[in-house]
C-alpha cells in the first residue's frame, strides 16, 4: 500500500511542512516519494513500488500535465480500460495512470468503472477543482478534515491530518467527495446495500468461479508475492485457489511457479497446526513465525500507533498481524493474499449459530460489511502497511460479492440437523473429490478468529496485562474521563489511554466504532441470545455452547472485564482433528454420538461424511470414556 497526503486550497500551508505531514506516511511506501505544488494545492505520494517499479511514480498525469492525481490502491482492470481509451497516451505501465484519463474522457463519473481497491485524490489544474474517492467496501483507508481557512485535507491515516485539522473524520467506503458540490454521494450502490431480502439459488459452480476469478485477477504484480495462511477455511482456500492458478501467470513467469504462504502463532497454536498442514499438502514454500505473549504485549504501543483505533479486537488481531507482516518484509516479499472478508459475507462467526431467520442473518451480514472498514480492512491495510507491504482481498471482490450476497440466506442460515455449519455453501463450493481443494477436516474446520487462532493464551496474557496496568479505580472513573465510547473492561481501559497519547482530539475518538459485542457481533445481534449479553467479549470463545474451547460461563464484569483463565475444552485436541463436524450438533448429541464410536474402538460416522479410522488403545478409549461422561453429566446439570 502507498500513502497519499492532499492539502488543497490551504493558504497557509508551506511545502515544507506538506513533506513533514507526508514523511508520516512514508512507513506506507518506502520505495520513493513524490510531491506536486500548484499555488494553495499540493498532492504527495509516498510509494510501494508493485506495479511497474521503473517508471511508476506518483503524481501521475495526463498528456498536458493538466490533470493530476494521486493514488492509493491497485486497479486490476486497467489493461482494459487502457484498450478501451484508444486516443489516449500513458506515459508509464502504472495501473493507476487510467485514472487520470477517465477523467478527461467522462469527467467525474468514472468510479464505478474501477475494480480494484484504492484511494486518490484528482486536481483539475485547468479550474482547480478537486475530486476524492474511495474503494467500495473501504480497503484502503482513507480520512478527511477541514481546515478552519476552507481548506480540505486527505490523508491515508490519521497521522497525516489530525494536527493540522479543526475537524476530520474517516472519508466514507464507496463514495466520491466533489469539491464543485462540496460534499459527498455514493458511486457503489450494489442491490445488497439495501438490505433486501435476496432470493438467488444457491449454485455451488457459480461461487466457486467467482471467487477463482477474484484471486486470479489479483495476481496482477511485478514483485515478489505470496498468501497469508492460516489454516482457516478462508485464507486456505485463496492459497489452494492461487496455488492451482499461479502457474499460467505472467507472476510466475517472473518469480517462479512455487507459492509462498505465511503463518504467525504462539507455539503449539491451533492456527500454525493447520497451516503447516495445508501447506505441505497445496506444496507451498511455508513460512512459520513464532512469538510470544511478551513480544506482543511490547509491540502493543506500536500497533495502536499505526493501526490507529482502540477497538479491542482490533488490536488483538492487529498484534500477530504486525509481527508477521515485519518478518515478511524482510524476506524482500512486497504483497500478500489474504482472505478477510468472508465471515461478513457469509455469516461465519459463530454468533451466526444463533441467527433466529434468514432475514435476520442477512441483515447482520450487511451491517458487517458496512462496518468492514473500521475493523478488519483497517486491520489487515495497516498492519501490513507499517512495514511497507501490501495485502490483497479476493473475498471483498466486487463480482464476487455480486454473487455471494444475492444468495437467498436461508442457504447460508446454520443449520446442525441437516449437516451444515458457519459458511457452508462456501465449504459445499469447494468440496470437491474428484480434485480436491483442500483436506475434508480444514474445509470443515471451525470459525477460529485469528486473534483466537494464532494462540488461546494471547487474549488472556493481554488481559492479565491490563489487569496489571489498569486498576478498579481507575475503572470506576471510567464514564467520567471517557465520556465517548466509555471502556467496559481493562484491556479497553489500557488501550484508550495508549491511544489517547497519539490521537488526543475528538474527531480522532470519533473514528473507532463502539458498542456492545459478542464473538464479534454488532451490537443488534446480541438480542439473539439473551446469555451472551452477561458474556460481552469480541473472542470467539465468547460464543458459548458453540465454540469447542469456550469460556467457560462465568460473567465478565464491566469492573474488571476479566474471563477468569480456566477455558474449557469441549474435545480433547487431539479428537478435533477427525471430529470436526461435531460442533454443529446439540452438545449431549455430540458427546452421546462421540462416545458410541468410542466404546467400538472407532470414531463416528460423522454427519458430513466417512472420516479417516483411527486405532485407539483400550487404555485410552476408558479415559476418554470417563472424560466425556463427566462432561455430559455437567451438560444436563446445567440444564
Amino acid at each position: 500500500m502507498c500513502g497519499i497526503l492532499a492539502l488543497l486550497g490551504c493558504s497557509q500551508s508551506k511545502r515544507v511542512r506538506v513533506l513533514e505531514l507526508s514523511r508520516r506516511l512514508k512507513h506506507r511506501g518506502p520505495d520513493w516519494s513524490g510531491l506536486y505544488e500548484n499555488g494553495d494545492f499540493y498532492l504527495s505520494h509516498q510509494r510501494l513500488a508493485v506495479i511497474d517499479p521503473a517508471s511508476g511514480d506518483q503524481p501521475l498525469f495526463n498528456e498536458d500535465k493538466s490533470v493530476v492525481v494521486t493514488v492509493n490502491g491497485e486497479i486490476y482492470n486497467h489493461e482494459h480500460l487502457k484498450k478501451n481509451l484508444p486516443n489516449h497516451k500513458f506515459r508509464t505501465g502504472s495501473d493507476c495512470e487510467v485514472i487520470a484519463h477517465l477523467y478527461e474522457e467522462y469527467g467525474e463519473d468514472f468510479v464505478h468503472m474501477l475494480d480494484g481497491m484504492f484511494s486518490f485524490v484528482l486536481l483539475d489544474t485547468r479550474d482547480n477543482t478537486f475530486i476524492v474517492a474511495r474503494d467500495a467496501i473501504g480497503i484502503t483507508s482513507l480520512y478527511i478534515g477541514w481546515g478552519l481557512d476552507g481548506s480540505v485535507l486527505i490523508s491515508s491515516e490519521l497521522k497525516g491530518l489530525n494536527d493540522d485539522c479543526e475537524h476530520f473524520e474517516f472519508f466514507p467506503p464507496g463514495h466520491i467527495y466533489s469539491s464543485k458540490s462540496n460534499g459527498f454521494r455514493r458511486w457503489y450502490n450494489p442491490k445488497w446495500f439495501d438490505e433486501t431480502i435476496p432470493s438467488t439459488p444457491y449454485d455451488p459452480i457459480v461461487l466457486r468461479r467467482a471467487l477463482e476469478n477474484a484471486v486470479i485477477k489479483r495476481l496482477m504484480t511485478d514483485v515478489p508475492f505470496g498468501v497469508l495462511l492460516s489454516g482457516g477455511l478462508d485464507s486456505s482456500l485463496v492459497a489452494s485457489i492461487t496455488a492451482r492458478y499461479l502457474a499460467g501467470t505472467k507472476a510466475a513467469k517472473q518469480w517462479g511457479p512455487q507459492l509462498h504462504s505465511f503463518c504467525v502463532g504462539l507455539e503449539g497454536s491451533p492456527d500454525l497446526k493447520a497451516a503447516r498442514e495445508v501447506a505441505d499438502y497445496l506444496g507451498t514454500v511455508h513460512h512459520e513465525f513464532h512469538f510470544t505473549v511478551q513480544d506482543g504485549i511490547d509491540a502493543i504501543e506500536d500497533v495502536i500507533y499505526h493501526v490507529e483505533t482502540y477497538d479491542v479486537t482490533t488490536i488483538r488481531a492487529s498484534t500477530p498481524m504486525f509481527l508477521m507482516s515485519r518478518k515478511i518484509k524482510s524476506l524482500g516479499v512486497k504483497m500478500v493474499l489474504s482472505g478477510e472478508g468472508s465471515d461478513e459475507v457469509f455469516g461465519g462467526y459463530l454468533y451466526f449459530h444463533k441467527a433466529p431467520n434468514k432475514e435476520e442473518f442477512h441483515h447482520e451480514t450487511c451491517r458487517k460489511i458496512k462496518a468492514l472498514h473500521q475493523y478488519d480492512c483497517l486491520r489487515a491495510n495497516k498492519s501490513t502497511s507499517a512495514w511497507g507491504l501490501e495485502a490483497r482481498i479476493p473475498f471483498l471482490d466486487k463480482e464476487f460479492m455480486d454473487v455471494a450476497m444475492a444468495i437467498d440466506p436461508e442457504w447460508k442460515m446454520i443449520k446442525p440437523e441437516q449437516g451444515r455449519i458457519e459458511k457452508w455453501v462456501l465449504r459445499k463450493a469447494f468440496d470437491d473429490d474428484e480434485h480436491p481443494y483442500l483436506p475434508k477436516h480444514i474445509l470443515y474446520r471451525q470459525k477460529e478468529q485469528f486473534s483466537d487462532g494464532v494462540g488461546y493464551s494471547w487474549i488472556d496474557g493481554l488481559k492479565a496485562h491490563a489487569a496489571k496496568n489498569v486498576t478498579d479505580k481507575m475503572m470506576k472513573n471510567a464514564g467520567h474521563i471517557f465520556r465517548h465510547n466509555t471502556p467496559t473492561s481493562k484491556e479497553g481501559y489500557y488501550y484508550r489511554m495508549i491511544f489517547e497519547q497519539f490521537f488526543p482530539q475528538n474527531s480522532a475518538l470519533l473514528t473507532v466504532p463502539g458498542g456492545a459485542s459478542v464473538a464479534c457481533s454488532t451490537a443488534k445481534a446480541i438480542e439473539w441470545d439473551a446469555t451472551w449479553a452477561n458474556n460481552l467479549d469480541p473472542s470467539g470463545r465468547a460464543a458459548l455452547g458453540v465454540h469447542l474451547s469456550a469460556y467457560d460461563n462465568q460473567v465478565v464484569t464491566s469492573t474488571t472485564g476479566i474471563v477468569p483463565p480456566n477455558v474449557i475444552d469441549s474435545m480433547p485436541r487431539r479428537m478435533e482433528i477427525f471430529c470436526y463436524p461435531l460442533v454443529s450438533i446439540g452438545r449431549s448429541s455430540a458427546v452421546n454420538q462421540f462416545l458410541e464410536g468410542i466404546l467400538k474402538g472407532k470414531p463416528p460416522k460423522c454427519i458430513y461424511g466417512r472420516i479417516h479410522t483411527f486405532k485407539i488403545p483400550l487404555a485410552i478409549r476408558m479415559l476418554i470414556t470417563v472424560y466425556f461422561y463427566k462432561e455430559a453429566l455437567s451438560f444436563l446439570i446445567r440444564q
